[in-house]
């Protein structure tokens, strides 16, 4: 025997004259009088129980010798997921073939070598009876595969264990990032049931959609889909909304087993919800239908977008802006222009806002915090840098970063001289500011077009992302591969029909030559100086929780006044450029929700509580509600996620497939923070189902790191062998915690129990 922490000698000496005067002290002037013999009994009583106490605490372990394999315990796991029910398995299900194997070959042969115990794998780990393994059922909602093994390893800690053996199809939906990890504890011997050649199945891999988040958005929705084991014959996809069927295209696969990408333009309901549901028709010979089918839940578009322009004066640009964002019904517009100064040298403004909301702009800037968070995007239209004081630089930063606006910096006055450089804002834009030629580099119609784009040596990493090789026309704007599928810049379906309209649009009557991008900034147009340097026109980039955009172009209004007057692609550009820096800016009052959830998972609903200047309120009070598909309403049981974020989070657990609908509000005493609303879709997908063949390399690669070998079923005699070699390899001596055994606690009450019985005998209290 010997201790986990070991114990010095100078600490054991110290324990041991603590217990020895422990006890002393206790009985040194007994209440009641004791005899010679009665007063050493308590003594030895107390000194024991305070000895084995304290021995205990430094865990004493018994080495002992290793028991023979007929001891050793072999867990046996059977997978009884619905993925389990696939009838690949010479005629069977992959369950039914299973068990049979399992009850008719290999329980006779492992029970004459070793002790077993068989379980059942899906939503949890249960027990089975052996004459009722023929009886199971494949039912289970999921396969938590690395639960399972850790719930047995848990299970026989400490005891003689040869091997888990596990029978499966390899597919583990219960979300454990550990499976394929070694570690301590016994080897596992994966046995794989289904066929390995694979299945004739046609399978929708996902589908995806962002939210329009504004009113009358158009929204993408992306669809990947395989067809394996009917060669490149073709078949059709479906996209339905709510049911309804919106489009049929007949798509077909460059080889047998690869995927193809489809895209659908949708214009999502305004108001109501909208479940987006990719469909591939079965046929007879699918040997799974359940993965047929894939939704994903577009919200409804929320409120209108709020939008801050501050112009540093009137001209054509900003009026032709204004007005294409003005007729935007999901679009708010208030603008400050600068007119000029007064008498007393101050600058005069011209102030258009919606009411309640002009009062704050009459100086030319937000002057409070609040009064600017309650925009959902600023512009900036040719604003000289000096023009803004620090704290209001500082602001703007802290809009974009902390409230998650967007913000939009255009025009040469902007960039003009040192512009931004070395401000708060240098680093929300996406682009360089510091590292410029000059200013505005005025264009020349004369000017023959430029052959291939020569490099500048501050876009020099731009320049590998052109789409066409030339940019014929100085200050002429040329998409990047980046710039041909962003929203902003897209136009059509597809790229192509995007470059197209793009390359008809006039020049640019000038443009800022800007620096390169930041990393993980995306440029989307270029543009080339007379002298041949090829800068960014237009770049956006992410900043902290918000967005920003720089315009380095002149005249964009020559896009509208220099094409036919049915033209709509200056407005439509203007218009998307301000969606997607507005979409993405939430409420003071947020609700997140779970995605991709199937019916009885678990997960969370939270909802954050800000104040109108975006500060987190830790004490306020927030209500929430659930509602079912079937119209049940519920209140949830919310809970401060931490004493700082303001973030309070409510666990859910939907039973059933549907549209589920959250909404909150919050205050703070008698103070209305917001509402929010918000909906989530549960059973847009079947996991069980998802890529449904044998995954031998996932069982592989579990037995490798845990020191274990896989067989396929048809090989599972093999494991028995397997087994009972494993044991000398593992034959090592065994180490058993006393503390863990019965008879340490029962040893601990038995003297502390008899030293009470014989105090209460003996008089003492």
């Amino acid at each position: 025997m010997h201790l986990a922490y070991p114990l010095p000698w100078w600490l054991a000496a110290l324990i041991t004259a603590g217990i020895a005067g422990a006890a002393y002290v206790q009985y040194r002037r007994p209440l009641a009088p004791l005899s010679r013999t009665q007063h050493g009994l308590l003594v030895a009583l107390r000194v024991l129980a305070l000895v084995a106490l304290a021995l205990f605490l430094f865990r004493p372990i018994a080495i002992l010798p290793p028991s023979g394999s007929r001891d050793a315990i072999v867990p046996v796991l059977v997978d009884t997921s619905r993925s389990m029910r696939i009838n690949d398995a010479d005629g069977q299900s992959r369950l039914a073939r299973a068990t049979a194997t399992l009850k008719t070959d290999m329980l006779p042969e492992l029970s004459r070598h070793f002790v077993t115990d068989v379980f059942s794998v899906g939503d949890r780990v249960a027990p089975v009876a052996v004459p009722a393994i023929d009886q199971l059922g494949a039912n289970g909602r999921r396969t938590d595969l690395a639960g399972a093994l850790a719930a047995i390893r848990d299970r026989y800690r400490g005891q003689r264990v040869a091997g888990i053996l596990l029978l499966t199809d390899g597919g583990d939906t219960g979300g454990g990032e550990a499976l394929e990890q070694g570690g301590e504890g016994p080897p596992v011997f994966a046995i794989g049931v289904g066929a390995p050649d694979g299945l004739h199945d046609r399978e929708v891999l996902g589908v995806a959609a962002g939210d329009p988040r504004i009113d009358r958005a158009s929204v993408d929705v992306h669809v990947s889909a395989v067809s394996a084991g009917f060669g490149r014959t073709p078949f059709p996809l479906r996209l339905l909304a709510n049911g309804r069927l919106l489009e049929t295209r007949r798509v077909a696969p460059p080889a047998d087993g690869s995927p193809v990408d489809e895209v659908f333009t949708v214009a999502p309901e305004p108001l109501n919800a909208t479940v987006y549901t990719a469909e591939i028709p079965t046929t007879d010979n699918e040997a799974v239908v359940e993965n047929n089918t894939r939704s994903v839940l577009v919200s409804p578009a929320g409120r209108k977008r709020r939008v801050l322009v501050i112009e540093g004066a009137p001209g054509f640009e900003h009026s032709f802006m204004t007005r294409a964002w003005a007729g935007d019904p999901s679009l708010e517009v208030d603008v400050v222009t600068r007119k000029g100064k007064n008498g007393e040298g101050q600058d005069t403004y011209f102030v258009q806002a919606g009411a309640g909301r002009a009062a704050a702009l009459t100086s030319g800037f937000p002057p409070r915090r609040e009064q600017l968070f309650a925009y959902d995007a600023l512009v900036v239209a040719n604003v000289e840098g000096d023009y803004f004081t620090r704290a209001q630089l500082a602001m703007t930063a802290e809009f974009v970063g902390e409230r998650g606006g967007g913000l939009l910096v255009m025009g040469g006055r902007s960039f003009a001289q040192r512009g931004l450089s070395g401000t708060p804002l240098e680093e929300v834009l996406p682009v360089e500011l510091t590292d410029r030629r000059g200013g505005l580099s005025a264009t020349s119609p004369t000017s023959p077009a430029s052959g291939a784009a020569r490099t500048a040596p501050t876009t020099a990493s731009s320049l590998k992302i052109i789409t066409n090789n030339e940019i014929a026309t100085h200050n002429k704007m040329s998409l990047t591969s980046d710039g041909e599928t962003h929203p902003i810049m897209r136009f059509g379906s597809s790229p192509d029909d995007t470059r197209q309209v793009w390359a008809k649009l006039p020049a640019l009557a000038a443009s800022a030559p800007l620096g390169a991008p930041r990393p993980g900034a995306k440029v989307l147009a270029l543009t080339t100086a007379p002298g041949g340097g090829v800068f960014p026109v237009v770049a956006v980039q992410r900043y902290g929780q918000g967005r920003s955009m720089i315009f380095a172009g002149e005249a964009s209004w020559r896009w509208k006044m220099m094409l036919a007057s049915s033209d709509r692609t200056y407005e439509v550009f203007w218009r998307q450029a301000a969606r997607w820096l507005a979409a993405d800016s939430p409420d003071p009052v947020a609700i997140t929700v779970p995605d991709a959830l199937e019916p009885g998972d678990a997960a969370t609903v939270d909802v954050d509580a800000r104040d109108s200047s975006f500060a987190p309120v830790t004490d306020a009070t927030v209500d929430a509600t659930l509602t079912a598909p079937g119209g049940d309403v519920t209140t949830l049981k919310l809970r401060r996620a931490d004493s700082t974020s303001g973030r309070f989070t409510a666990a859910v657990s939907p039973d059933r497939a549907g549209l589920y609908r959250v909404q909150a509000q919050a205050r703070r005493g008698s103070e209305a923070l917001g509402t929010a609303d918000r909906w989530f879709y549960v059973g847009g997908a079947d996991r069980e189902f998802a890529d449904p063949r044998l995954n031998e390399g996932a069982l592989r690669r579990i037995a490798r790191a845990t020191g274990g070998r896989y067989a396929r079923l048809a090989e599972a005699s093999r494991v028995v062998s397997w087994l009972e070699s494993s044991i000398p390899q593992n034959a090592a001596p065994e180490r058993r915690d006393l503390w863990h055994e019965p008879w340490a606690f029962a040893l601990v009450v038995m003297l502390l129990s008899s030293e009470w019985i014989l105090r209460r005998l003996w008089g003492l209290r």
